[in-house]
């Protein structure tokens, strides 16, 4: 990659996070706004871990997967939040070079693992419906614990990959990011090196974890809809649906959010901040309460939960 003008990122000691512009008198009801959510995602993503972790009745693979995707959801948005709010305050604004890295490798590996964990949980779903006398065998522990790891793998490999070209760049035109947090888009219009590579990989990286992670769920799902079609009766039906909506709602409001933001306008940054507010605060303070309203098995949990906290008290 050539360079379009002197300078090299290793000049580079720190950069400058812009933020959500909001007029000044609009600071502190944002920064609320970001700690009242950001107290909800908390709130709800340790109460569904506990659940999980406590209750034997759902040492199951589907809530396995789920306490993992309420792990992966609390990690993405702890990454960037708390940085977020305190630069909402602060006049600097600023983030070192080592932290806007970690910060956009934590972020790209919570968010790959999250699509590759949901591309899982369908495969769970088909073998549970699909195959059930099979269930046992092909969904074990060991197979679970696997593909989980894998999921990790394939985060943590396209998060070394988006790094190496990210910051492989010569920042010489300016240090200021145009975002809340370290996102390689913003990035890059910083940079005066060519970024065709950056494009290229970031592309081939979409396209890679993607296309592969949507297939698994569309045609999981569609072999799911044949078999519960063809159960005769009605209540059959609704129970083997009502496993599968949850997972296709947190589906559903990750890649909708997602396409949000990537979908809207490079001209329009103020709108694109706004929309990555949906999916880094609200789809993991949402995700739990998703699954907690409409799962029996997580409500029958939480009122056992509450039972015992009413006898002690």
């Amino acid at each position: 990659m050539g360079d379009k003008g002197g300078g090299n990122h290793s000049d580079v000691t720190d950069f400058i996070l812009v933020g959500i512009r909001v007029r000044p008198e609009l600071h502190s009801l944002l920064f609320l706004l970001f700690l009242i959510i950001y107290g909800m995602v908390l709130l709800g993503n340790l109460s569904m871990i506990g659940i999980i972790v406590t209750d034997p009745r759902l040492n199951t693979p589907m809530y396995f997967f789920l306490g993992n995707l309420s792990v992966i959801d609390l990690s993405y948005s702890t990454v960037i939040v708390p940085k977020a709010m305190v630069n909402i305050l602060s006049q600097k604004k600023t983030i070192s070079f080592a932290g806007c890295v970690a910060q956009l490798f934590l972020y790209a590996l919570f968010m790959v693992t999250e699509a590759f964990v949901l591309a899982a949980m369908a495969y769970d779903r088909f073998i549970a419906i699909c195959n059930p006398l099979l269930y046992p065998v092909r969904m074990s522990r060991s197979v679970c614990i696997q593909l989980v790891a894998s999921s990790y793998l394939c985060g943590w490999v396209s998060s070394i990959l988006q790094i190496s070209v990210t910051f492989s760049m010569s920042f010489c035109a300016s240090r200021v990011i145009d975002h809340f947090y370290c996102d390689s888009n913003p990035i890059e219009k910083i940079s005066c090196s060519n970024i065709f590579i950056n494009k290229m990989v970031s592309l081939s990286l979409a396209v890679l974890i993607i296309l592969p992670t949507i297939i698994v769920i569309v045609v999981s799902y569609m072999y799911i809809v044949s078999t519960v079609l063809k159960i005769r009766s009605s209540a059959g039906r609704k129970k083997a649906f009502s496993t599968c909506t949850s997972h296709l709602g947190v589906v559903s409001l990750l890649y909708g959010t997602v396409s949000f933001v990537y979908l809207t306008p490079p001209n329009n940054p103020e709108l694109r901040k706004v929309a990555s507010v949906c999916y880094i605060l609200f789809t993991p303070m949402l995700n739990p309460l998703i699954y907690s309203l409409r799962n029996k098995d997580v409500k029958d949990a939480v009122r056992k939960v509450l039972g015992k906290k009413k006898v002690l008290l």
